[in-house]
Protein backbone atom coordinates (compact mmCIF):
# COMPACT_ATOMS: atom_id res chain seq x y z
CA UNK A 1 0.00 0.00 0.00
CA UNK A 2 1.37 3.33 -0.99
CA UNK A 3 2.02 6.03 1.75
CA UNK A 4 -1.26 8.36 1.82
CA UNK A 5 -0.14 12.29 0.16
CA UNK A 6 -0.31 14.60 2.72
CA UNK A 7 0.09 18.33 1.54
CA UNK A 8 1.10 21.30 4.11
CA UNK A 9 0.12 24.31 3.85
CA UNK A 10 1.96 26.58 6.14
CA UNK A 11 3.72 29.74 6.68
CA UNK A 12 7.40 29.78 6.72
CA UNK A 13 7.30 30.78 10.93
CA UNK A 14 11.06 30.21 11.35
CA UNK A 15 11.10 26.67 9.29
CA UNK A 16 8.89 24.92 12.05
CA UNK A 17 7.17 23.33 8.97
CA UNK A 18 10.44 21.26 8.48
CA UNK A 19 10.10 19.65 11.79
CA UNK A 20 6.07 19.32 10.82
CA UNK A 21 6.75 17.54 7.57
CA UNK A 22 9.70 15.24 9.06
CA UNK A 23 7.44 14.09 12.09
CA UNK A 24 4.65 13.70 9.69
CA UNK A 25 7.08 11.55 7.46
CA UNK A 26 8.33 9.75 10.37
CA UNK A 27 4.83 8.35 11.04
CA UNK A 28 4.42 7.40 6.87
CA UNK A 29 2.98 10.10 5.01
CA UNK A 30 4.46 10.75 1.75
CA UNK A 31 4.39 14.86 2.56
CA UNK A 32 4.57 18.19 0.34
CA UNK A 33 4.96 21.49 2.00
CA UNK A 34 3.73 24.57 0.15
CA UNK A 35 4.80 27.95 2.35
CA UNK A 36 1.92 30.29 1.53
CA UNK A 37 3.86 33.38 2.58
CA UNK A 38 7.13 32.59 1.09
CA UNK A 39 8.88 35.90 -0.38
CA UNK A 40 11.30 36.73 -2.28
CA UNK A 41 13.48 40.34 -1.42
CA UNK A 42 10.73 42.29 -3.27
CA UNK A 43 8.28 41.13 -1.94
CA UNK A 44 9.30 41.52 2.05
CA UNK A 45 9.63 45.05 0.98
CA UNK A 46 6.00 44.96 -0.54
CA UNK A 47 5.19 43.02 2.88
CA UNK A 48 6.00 46.53 5.10
CA UNK A 49 5.01 48.68 2.28
CA UNK A 50 2.04 47.11 1.40
CA UNK A 51 0.60 45.48 5.03
CA UNK A 52 3.01 46.58 8.05
CA UNK A 53 3.40 50.39 7.04
CA UNK A 54 -0.74 50.49 6.43
CA UNK A 55 -1.52 48.80 10.02
CA UNK A 56 0.84 51.02 12.06
CA UNK A 57 -1.11 54.37 10.58
CA UNK A 58 -4.51 52.55 10.64
CA UNK A 59 -5.40 52.01 7.66
CA UNK A 60 -6.60 49.12 5.40
CA UNK A 61 -3.60 46.77 4.56
CA UNK A 62 -3.11 45.59 0.90
CA UNK A 63 -4.63 41.99 0.03
CA UNK A 64 -3.16 38.99 0.10
CA UNK A 65 -4.57 37.40 -3.19
CA UNK A 66 -1.43 36.19 -4.36
CA UNK A 67 -1.10 34.09 -1.47
CA UNK A 68 -4.47 33.08 -1.54
CA UNK A 69 -4.19 31.94 -5.77
CA UNK A 70 -1.09 30.10 -4.96
CA UNK A 71 -2.03 28.00 -2.13
CA UNK A 72 -5.31 27.21 -4.29
CA UNK A 73 -3.44 25.61 -6.61
CA UNK A 74 -1.23 23.70 -4.99
CA UNK A 75 -4.07 22.20 -3.63
CA UNK A 76 -6.01 21.57 -7.25
CA UNK A 77 -2.63 20.49 -8.57
CA UNK A 78 -1.30 18.26 -5.53
CA UNK A 79 -4.65 16.18 -4.84
CA UNK A 80 -3.69 15.12 -1.78
CA UNK A 81 -5.20 12.51 0.52
CA UNK A 82 -4.95 14.84 3.07
CA UNK A 83 -4.91 18.52 3.84
CA UNK A 84 -3.42 19.68 6.60
CA UNK A 85 -3.77 23.94 7.16
CA UNK A 86 -1.46 25.54 9.59
CA UNK A 87 -2.81 28.95 10.52
CA UNK A 88 -3.96 29.93 7.00
CA UNK A 89 -6.04 32.65 8.28
CA UNK A 90 -4.48 35.17 5.88
CA UNK A 91 -5.75 32.95 2.98
CA UNK A 92 -9.21 34.05 0.99
CA UNK A 93 -12.15 32.30 -0.04
CA UNK A 94 -10.58 30.63 -3.44
CA UNK A 95 -8.25 28.66 -1.17
CA UNK A 96 -11.02 27.39 1.48
CA UNK A 97 -13.28 26.62 -1.55
CA UNK A 98 -10.14 24.36 -2.96
CA UNK A 99 -9.46 22.95 0.40
CA UNK A 100 -13.19 21.89 0.56
CA UNK A 101 -12.86 19.30 -2.08
CA UNK A 102 -10.45 17.26 0.31
CA UNK A 103 -12.69 15.27 2.41
CA UNK A 104 -9.57 14.56 4.90
CA UNK A 105 -8.73 17.56 5.96
CA UNK A 106 -7.62 19.61 9.04
CA UNK A 107 -6.47 23.25 10.60
CA UNK A 108 -3.81 23.35 13.02
CA UNK A 109 -3.56 27.00 14.93
CA UNK A 110 -0.81 27.75 17.03
CA UNK A 111 -2.02 31.68 17.70
CA UNK A 112 -5.55 32.72 19.86
CA UNK A 113 -8.40 32.74 17.58
CA UNK A 114 -8.75 36.24 18.40
CA UNK A 115 -5.32 37.04 17.07
CA UNK A 116 -6.08 35.28 13.95
CA UNK A 117 -7.75 37.07 10.74
CA UNK A 118 -10.53 33.46 10.68
CA UNK A 119 -13.78 33.88 10.32
CA UNK A 120 -16.81 31.62 11.22
CA UNK A 121 -16.80 30.72 7.09
CA UNK A 122 -13.49 29.58 7.25
CA UNK A 123 -13.23 28.07 10.46
CA UNK A 124 -15.98 25.83 9.26
CA UNK A 125 -14.89 25.02 5.71
CA UNK A 126 -11.15 24.07 7.41
CA UNK A 127 -12.81 20.72 8.63
CA UNK A 128 -11.84 19.09 12.28
CA UNK A 129 -9.35 21.91 13.73
CA UNK A 130 -6.63 21.73 16.55
CA UNK A 131 -5.30 24.78 18.57
CA UNK A 132 -2.73 25.10 21.49
CA UNK A 133 -5.18 27.24 23.26
CA UNK A 134 -7.99 24.80 25.56
CA UNK A 135 -9.83 28.36 26.11
CA UNK A 136 -10.59 28.52 21.72
CA UNK A 137 -11.01 24.53 21.74
CA UNK A 138 -13.88 25.06 24.34
CA UNK A 139 -15.52 28.00 22.29
CA UNK A 140 -15.11 26.00 19.00
CA UNK A 141 -16.90 23.16 20.33
CA UNK A 142 -19.39 24.93 21.93
CA UNK A 143 -19.96 26.56 18.42
CA UNK A 144 -20.27 22.95 17.15
CA UNK A 145 -16.86 22.64 15.70
CA UNK A 146 -15.01 19.53 16.14
CA UNK A 147 -11.66 20.72 17.96
CA UNK A 148 -8.97 19.13 20.07
CA UNK A 149 -6.27 20.90 22.29
CA UNK A 150 -2.90 20.08 20.76
CA UNK A 151 0.14 21.73 22.64
CA UNK A 152 2.71 23.09 20.55
CA UNK A 153 6.84 21.25 20.78
CA UNK A 154 9.85 20.90 20.33
CA UNK A 155 12.09 20.22 17.38
CA UNK A 156 14.77 17.62 17.76
CA UNK A 157 15.39 17.71 13.77
CA UNK A 158 17.29 21.29 14.31
CA UNK A 159 21.32 20.87 14.85
CA UNK A 160 22.77 23.05 17.81
CA UNK A 161 26.28 23.97 17.94
CA UNK A 162 28.03 24.01 21.24
CA UNK A 163 28.77 27.28 23.53
CA UNK A 164 30.54 27.73 26.42
CA UNK A 165 28.29 27.95 29.56
CA UNK A 166 27.39 31.88 29.40
CA UNK A 167 26.99 33.53 33.20
CA UNK A 168 23.70 35.31 31.59
CA UNK A 169 19.68 34.82 32.00
CA UNK A 170 18.94 35.16 28.28
CA UNK A 171 15.69 36.52 26.51
CA UNK A 172 14.79 35.14 23.54
CA UNK A 173 11.86 36.98 21.80
CA UNK A 174 9.67 39.89 20.77
CA UNK A 175 9.62 43.13 23.45
CA UNK A 176 6.20 43.43 25.22
CA UNK A 177 6.16 45.80 27.99
CA UNK A 178 6.02 42.69 30.63
CA UNK A 179 9.07 41.20 29.21
CA UNK A 180 10.52 44.27 28.96
CA UNK A 181 9.43 44.98 32.75
CA UNK A 182 10.45 41.92 34.13
CA UNK A 183 14.14 42.20 32.46
CA UNK A 184 14.37 45.81 33.42
CA UNK A 185 13.93 45.11 36.97
CA UNK A 186 16.47 41.76 36.91
CA UNK A 187 19.36 44.27 35.69
CA UNK A 188 18.41 46.83 37.97
CA UNK A 189 18.86 44.01 40.65
CA UNK A 190 22.06 43.05 39.20
CA UNK A 191 20.99 40.28 37.64
CA UNK A 192 23.55 39.69 34.20
CA UNK A 193 20.81 39.78 31.46
CA UNK A 194 20.76 40.17 27.67
CA UNK A 195 17.81 40.02 25.61
CA UNK A 196 17.67 38.52 21.77
CA UNK A 197 15.85 39.89 18.76
CA UNK A 198 15.25 42.73 16.28
CA UNK A 199 12.61 44.73 18.91
CA UNK A 200 15.67 44.59 21.39
CA UNK A 201 18.91 44.87 19.35
CA UNK A 202 19.97 48.55 18.82
CA UNK A 203 21.66 47.66 15.30
CA UNK A 204 20.58 50.27 12.57
CA UNK A 205 18.84 47.58 10.44
CA UNK A 206 17.07 46.50 13.21
CA UNK A 207 15.77 49.81 14.25
CA UNK A 208 14.67 50.20 10.68
CA UNK A 209 12.77 47.09 10.45
CA UNK A 210 10.97 47.77 13.67
CA UNK A 211 10.42 51.39 13.44
CA UNK A 212 12.19 52.43 16.27
CA UNK A 213 14.65 55.34 16.52
CA UNK A 214 16.64 53.79 19.48
CA UNK A 215 17.73 50.61 21.37
CA UNK A 216 16.95 49.14 24.29
CA UNK A 217 18.94 50.02 27.18
CA UNK A 218 19.19 46.55 28.20
CA UNK A 219 22.47 44.35 27.18
CA UNK A 220 20.86 42.78 23.97
CA UNK A 221 21.46 40.56 20.65
CA UNK A 222 20.45 40.88 17.60
CA UNK A 223 18.01 38.66 15.65
CA UNK A 224 19.10 34.29 15.87
CA UNK A 225 18.33 32.02 13.61
CA UNK A 226 16.36 29.07 15.69
CA UNK A 227 19.73 26.50 15.73
CA UNK A 228 21.67 29.26 17.21
CA UNK A 229 18.15 30.65 19.44
CA UNK A 230 18.47 27.03 21.18
CA UNK A 231 22.56 27.37 20.97
CA UNK A 232 22.19 30.76 23.05
CA UNK A 233 19.69 29.04 25.65
CA UNK A 234 21.30 26.20 26.15
CA UNK A 235 24.51 27.57 27.40
CA UNK A 236 22.64 30.31 29.40
CA UNK A 237 22.62 30.07 33.20
CA UNK A 238 18.72 30.07 32.81
CA UNK A 239 16.45 31.41 29.94
CA UNK A 240 12.89 33.51 30.59
CA UNK A 241 9.97 32.55 28.81
CA UNK A 242 7.42 35.40 29.98
CA UNK A 243 3.73 34.87 28.42
CA UNK A 244 1.24 37.61 27.76
CA UNK A 245 -2.42 37.74 27.03
CA UNK A 246 -1.82 33.66 26.31
CA UNK A 247 -4.17 31.02 27.29
CA UNK A 248 -1.86 28.38 24.98
CA UNK A 249 1.71 27.66 26.04
CA UNK A 250 4.33 29.30 23.26
CA UNK A 251 6.76 26.83 21.60
CA UNK A 252 9.32 28.44 23.87
CA UNK A 253 8.13 26.36 26.70
CA UNK A 254 8.94 23.31 24.88
CA UNK A 255 12.22 24.66 23.52
CA UNK A 256 14.28 25.88 26.33
CA UNK A 257 13.65 22.40 28.13
CA UNK A 258 13.96 20.96 24.79
CA UNK A 259 17.69 21.69 24.06
CA UNK A 260 18.93 21.19 28.27
CA UNK A 261 18.27 25.20 29.08
CA UNK A 262 16.99 25.93 32.93
CA UNK A 263 13.40 27.56 31.92
CA UNK A 264 12.18 30.05 33.92
CA UNK A 265 8.36 30.37 33.37
CA UNK A 266 5.83 32.65 34.09
CA UNK A 267 2.89 30.03 34.44
CA UNK A 268 2.05 28.01 37.29
CA UNK A 269 -0.20 25.89 35.26
CA UNK A 270 2.39 24.54 33.71
CA UNK A 271 2.24 21.71 35.88
CA UNK A 272 0.16 20.58 32.85
CA UNK A 273 3.52 19.73 30.92
CA UNK A 274 6.48 19.82 33.45
CA UNK A 275 7.01 19.54 37.24
CA UNK A 276 7.79 22.56 38.87
CA UNK A 277 10.78 22.48 40.59
CA UNK A 278 11.91 19.63 39.12
CA UNK A 279 12.18 20.38 35.79
CA UNK A 280 11.30 24.07 35.18
CA UNK A 281 11.31 26.79 37.73
CA UNK A 282 8.07 29.08 38.00
CA UNK A 283 8.07 32.46 38.99
CA UNK A 284 4.93 34.93 39.51
CA UNK A 285 6.84 38.17 40.05
CA UNK A 286 10.25 39.69 39.59
CA UNK A 287 11.43 39.34 42.45
CA UNK A 288 10.99 35.72 42.38
CA UNK A 289 12.91 35.82 39.46
CA UNK A 290 15.73 37.69 40.68
CA UNK A 291 15.82 34.91 43.59
CA UNK A 292 15.79 31.79 41.14
CA UNK A 293 18.69 33.55 38.68
CA UNK A 294 20.64 34.11 41.75
CA UNK A 295 20.50 30.62 42.64
CA UNK A 296 20.75 29.08 39.51
CA UNK A 297 24.18 31.92 39.02
CA UNK A 298 25.34 30.75 42.53
CA UNK A 299 24.52 26.69 42.53
CA UNK A 300 25.04 25.20 38.69
CA UNK A 301 24.66 21.78 40.19
CA UNK A 302 21.17 22.20 41.23
CA UNK A 303 20.38 24.24 38.42
CA UNK A 304 22.00 20.42 36.49
CA UNK A 305 19.95 18.83 37.80
CA UNK A 306 16.79 20.77 36.60
CA UNK A 307 18.23 20.94 33.05
CA UNK A 308 18.32 17.19 32.91
CA UNK A 309 15.08 16.28 33.96
CA UNK A 310 13.37 18.81 31.90
CA UNK A 311 15.26 17.89 29.20
CA UNK A 312 14.38 14.27 29.23
CA UNK A 313 10.49 14.92 29.86
CA UNK A 314 10.51 16.66 26.85
CA UNK A 315 12.21 14.18 24.54
CA UNK A 316 9.49 11.79 26.05
CA UNK A 317 6.63 13.64 25.90
CA UNK A 318 6.88 17.00 23.79
CA UNK A 319 7.98 16.94 20.57
CA UNK A 320 6.37 17.06 17.02
CA UNK A 321 6.57 13.53 16.84
CA UNK A 322 4.10 12.96 19.77
CA UNK A 323 2.21 16.04 18.50
CA UNK A 324 1.67 14.69 15.03
CA UNK A 325 0.13 11.31 16.35
CA UNK A 326 -2.92 13.96 18.17
CA UNK A 327 -3.14 15.03 15.03
CA UNK A 328 -3.63 12.43 13.21
CA UNK A 329 -7.30 12.28 14.92
CA UNK A 330 -8.33 15.06 12.98
CA UNK A 331 -8.38 12.90 9.86
CA UNK A 332 -8.49 9.12 10.88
Amino acid sequence: MSAPRLLLVTPTFHGYWRAISSALQRRGYAVSSHLYDRRNAAGKIGEKLGRELPARLGLRSATTSDHTERAAKAVRSFRPDILLVVKGDILGADFWAAASGIPRRALWLYDELRRTSHTPVTLRAAGPIASYSPLDVADLRARGLESLHVPLAHDTDTDISARSAQSEVVFVGAKYPKRESILTTLYAAGVPVRAYGRDWSGHPIDRARTWRLRGSRLPTGRDLLRQDAYAVMAAATAALNIHGDQDGFTMRTFEVSGVGGLQLIDRADVTDHYEPGREVLVFDTAAEAIDLSRRALADPTWARRIREAGRARTLAEHTFDHRVTFLERLWA
